[in-house]
């Protein structure tokens, strides 16, 4: 991943911005599909050394990670990726469900045809995944369903904050659809609020978007209110 620099020119200085890059979308992608799976340490030396860079890059790549809260430094201890309790992954829920609310009152007055279609595209993608028992089918057409309707919101701000969020919680898709009693269930939410955004019922879509993301809500608190921690 090294470059190669000229060691005669004083003019071009070593780009360790691109390196830094580099290796921030290298163990950002590995976090986000567990390659480097909750709670695992990223050792600075170690991943240099991997990576073939110095540890400058990958320590600035580290401190971008940490910031999106996708790694935790501590001092003398260095960074491990970041787990979520059932605690932490119950406070997300709460607010995803804030914002995707807010998305879908912002974007379904603005929503054409064509973007309806192109839901309608999703959805189905979502019953063939199922179908076929294809459960990472199913998460890519669900995430780009929940995050169309975000996108169409047209609100920078929202979609930073919820592309942010949804990078800690991708991590556990699987136990998030366990939660909610399978692709079947989750199917039929979605077909739901579908219908109710094609009539054009703002609160009525609003209000099923809710329901949809609360499912799961409702099971981490009855788990918590149990002492159990099952993220």
């Amino acid at each position: 991943m090294r470059g190669n620099h000229s060691t005669n020119s004083v003019t071009t200085p070593v780009n360790t911005n691109t390196l830094s890059q580099q290796v921030y979308a290298h163990l950002r992608a590995g976090i986000l599909d567990n390659s480097y799976s909750p709670g695992s340490p990223l050792p600075e030396e170690a991943l240099a050394a991997q990576l073939s860079v110095s540890r400058v890059p990958v320590r600035e790549a580290l401190r971008r990670l940490s910031a999106e809260g996708l790694v935790v430094i501590k001092p003398r201890q260095g960074a491990t990726v970041t787990e979520l309790t059932s605690k932490q992954f119950l406070d997300a829920y709460q607010v995803r469900e804030a914002l995707e609310v807010l998305a879908v009152r912002l974007a379904v007055p603005k929503l054409t045809p064509e973007d309806l279609d192109q839901l309608d595209t999703l959805q189905e993608k979502m019953q063939s995944a199922s179908a076929g028992d294809d459960p990472d089918a199913f998460f890519a057409a669900n995430a780009e369903f929940h995050g169309f309707l975000v996108e169409k919101s047209d609100n920078g701000d929202l979609k930073s904050i919820y592309e942010s969020l949804i990078d800690r919680m991708r991590r556990y898709q699987r136990p998030s659809l366990d939660l909610r009693g399978g692709m079947l269930q989750s199917i039929d939410e979605h077909a739901a609020i579908l219908t109710a955004i094609r009539e054009g019922n703002t609160d009525e879509a609003s209000r099923l978007i809710a329901e949809h993301i609360h499912v799961p809500q409702g099971i981490l608190e009855v788990e918590l209110e149990e002492g159990e921690d099952i993220a």
